[in-house]
């Protein structure tokens, strides 16, 4: 782990001023400690948008208080962007080509190198977000420095923060089949959904929309008993007419 810790430092210290974009998750908020523990100059910047749900926000801004950051948070707009609304098999792309434009243009303003916190175990390959940000010139520390994820929540628990065994959470848009139109009330209703099970005590958990339908997949641990089955059906009802609960299951965090 020194090694890597070295490397990290190494980066840090050829780019001491840069700007982050930070979600709140596990990554960039591993990233945002390391690069303050390393002396760098870092600015966290958290963009909202209707595919972003609430409490990400509050965790971003409560994980950045914590190293005594503010974090600036800027808004777009994708369902603007009839590329992203038509939610085709490279939508991830036209998103992040808008979300990391507007960061390259902040980090450009303040002399500030672009980073992300895709990490050592995110896949090495042609995904269309990857290529937006490569594009975009915006580099990735902890993959350079050979962080894996299970390396970022051991370092991330042993600095205290809180974020280190926060569930990965992939953006609402991706509850909604890749060919199906984006729209911001379906997107509101997944979100909702979502909340109601985090309320229920779940916490590793998605809600999909299938045929109209919410899909909701458990992870095995978390299957229901027939009381529970029903709160969850009771508690969807609400924001979805008819509930499906997936009985495949979810087995790793994605």
């Amino acid at each position: 782990m020194e090694e890597k810790w070295e490397r990290l430092r190494a980066y840090f210290a050829e780019h001491p001023k840069v700007l982050l974009g930070f979600s709140g998750g596990v990554d960039s908020a591993f990233l945002l400690a390391a690069a303050r523990a390393c002396d760098a100059e870092a600015v966290p910047v958290f963009i909202q948008t209707p595919f972003q749900p609430a409490f990400e926000w509050r965790d971003a801004e409560k994980l950045a208080g914590s190293l005594g950051v503010k974090p600036e948070r800027v808004t777009a707009s994708p369902l603007t962007d009839e590329d992203i609304v038509a939610n085709g098999p490279r939508r991830c792309y036209y998103c992040k080509r808008m979300l990391f434009s507007l960061l390259r243009e902040k980090a450009d303003a303040l002399g500030a190198t672009l980073i992300d916190g895709t990490n050592a175990s995110d896949p090495e390959d042609d995904r269309p977000g990857m290529q937006a940000l490569r594009e975009l010139g915006a580099e990735s520390p902890l993959r350079l420095a050979g962080f894996t994820k299970a390396d970022i929540r051991t370092e991330s628990h042993r600095m205290g923060l809180f974020t280190w065994d926060k569930p990965s959470y992939a953006c609402l848009a991706t509850r909604v089949p890749t060919g199906t139109p984006l729209d911001a009330g379906t997107l509101q209703k997944v979100e909702k959904a979502e909340d109601a099970l985090f309320q229920l005590g779940y916490k590793d958990f998605r809600v999909r929309v299938f045929h109209g339908a919410a899909r909701v997949q458990l992870l095995k641990a978390d299957w229901p008993d027939e009381e529970q089955r029903g709160k969850i059906l009771s508690t969807l009802k609400p924001y979805f007419d008819l509930v499906l609960l997936d009985m495949t299951l979810r087995q790793v965090r994605e």
